[in-house]
């Protein structure tokens, strides 16, 4: 994603909130994150290809009854003022309590951070975009202020630190900072001490990869975050390693397709497994009982490039069915959170291609199908009466 225009530079969101009351109330991050029981999503709700068509605070109200009635009980945003979506979604929090005091939905708040230059021909990753990241940080604390039942987490930085980002990427020298602001912010009181705060970034940016990520400055921000969130995603490594789809240890027909995908998988999950333990060697030689857990993964259902017709083939809702159920699995056996990615599919993300797979990433589409992986909760009637866009939830197949 390239940085985008700031267009709301400061919010009126604090006033009205009783803090002291909804505090007592509200479940600190360890007691969500510690049983692994938690269920989190990634969350956009633009509707349309661009961005500037922004949700409104119905429209969010009408996705969170959906997440919710899914067992769905945290989102993950990415930035906390660019186009006014963050301000809204916590204006729907609060709406749909005031509705109904049991309505539970908590917030993993993300603070988009850009290196000097971002998004132009030429990025200084070794500097920052100090005035947005201020901007973007001061946003975060009126919001954590604000809304202490809210939020949970404080995500300094979205794939942040991994050099592949090329637009944007910073050193972590950048990220350690502005954890250590708001660790400062917690050890003063001017947050909610029970706010855990951390960086979501690839897992190869936490240690897990190669030995040139491994550096002091990494060290420290191990050290200062409450847990790492770390992300995987074998979808996108599947064009460059054919092993995911070929491998003949597995002994399996090529004659029968449904078996060869399973199989597939099956070595996705793997995979992905494989690089959350690789990230906690790393970790947990510095800091060996820091939490980790995965802030982001996911699978397309749709591509005509890399990972469809003319690329490994790897999109599709089967392949995306598959490969929730086996993580899901695996993070619950372990105790792990797992924020998947994402809730519904966002048109903007690739709004030149409509099929590219950058857009179907979602468990639900812009013509309101549940993909596969949700065929059975909404047979079983959990979405029953919710609406999206004033229209029901259907599933991806006819009846």
């Amino acid at each position: 994603m390239l940085a985008l225009t700031l267009l709301v530079a400061g919010c009126d969101i604090g006033s009205r909130v009783d803090t002291t009351r909804e505090t007592l109330q509200s479940p600190s991050a360890a007691e969500l994150f510690d049983s692994g029981a938690l269920r989190a999503i990634a969350y956009g709700g633009y509707r349309s290809a661009t961005r500037a068509e922004v949700p409104s605070v119905d429209d969010i109200k009408e996705d969170l009854r959906i997440l919710s009635g899914l067992g769905f009980k945290m989102i993950r945003t990415y930035n906390t003022q660019q186009y006014d979506e963050t301000r809204r979604i916590f204006l729907a929090i609060e709406a749909l309590r005031a509705e109904d005091p049991s309505f539970e939905m908590y917030v993993m708040l993300g603070v988009w951070i850009d290196c000097a230059g971002a998004g132009t021909d030429s990025p200084n990753h070794e500097g920052e975009d100090h005035e947005a990241n201020q901007l973007e940080v001061d946003a975060a604390i009126r919001f954590a202020k604000a809304y202490p039942n809210i939020v949970k987490v404080i995500a300094v930085g979205n794939e942040a630190m991994v050099r592949w980002a090329a637009t944007y990427y910073v050193q972590p020298k950048v990220i350690l900072k502005w954890v250590q602001h708001f660790q400062a912010l917690k050890q003063a009181g001017e947050i909610e001490s029970g706010i855990w705060v951390t960086s979501s970034d690839n897992f190869a940016s936490w240690g897990g990869g190669e030995a040139s990520y491994q550096t002091p400055t990494l060290n420290a921000l191990i050290l200062a975050v409450d847990f790492v969130s770390m992300h995987t995603y074998p979808f996108h490594d599947t064009h460059y390693n054919p092993a995911f789809w070929t491998d003949s240890s597995d002994e399996v027909s090529d004659n029968d397709p449904q078996a060869v995908v399973s199989a597939a998988m099956v070595r996705a999950a793997v995979y992905a497994q494989n690089q959350y333990a690789s990230t906690k060697r790393y970790v947990s030689s510095i800091d060996p009982g820091k939490a980790i857990h995965i802030g982001e993964t996911g699978w397309a259902s749709v591509d005509n490039g890399f990972y469809g017709p003319d690329g490994s083939n790897a999109a599709g809702e089967r392949q995306q069915q598959l490969y929730f159920e086996l993580m899901t699995a695996w993070a619950r056996a372990a105790g792990i959170v797992l924020v998947l990615f994402e809730a519904f599919d966002e048109p903007w993300k690739d709004a030149k291609n409509p099929v590219g797979s950058e857009n179907h990433f979602g468990l639900i589409d812009g013509q309101n199908r549940a993909k596969r992986v949700l065929w059975a909760e909404v047979e079983a009637g959990r979405l029953q009466g919710l609406t999206r866009g004033g229209r029901p939830i259907v599933l991806s197949r006819a009846p």
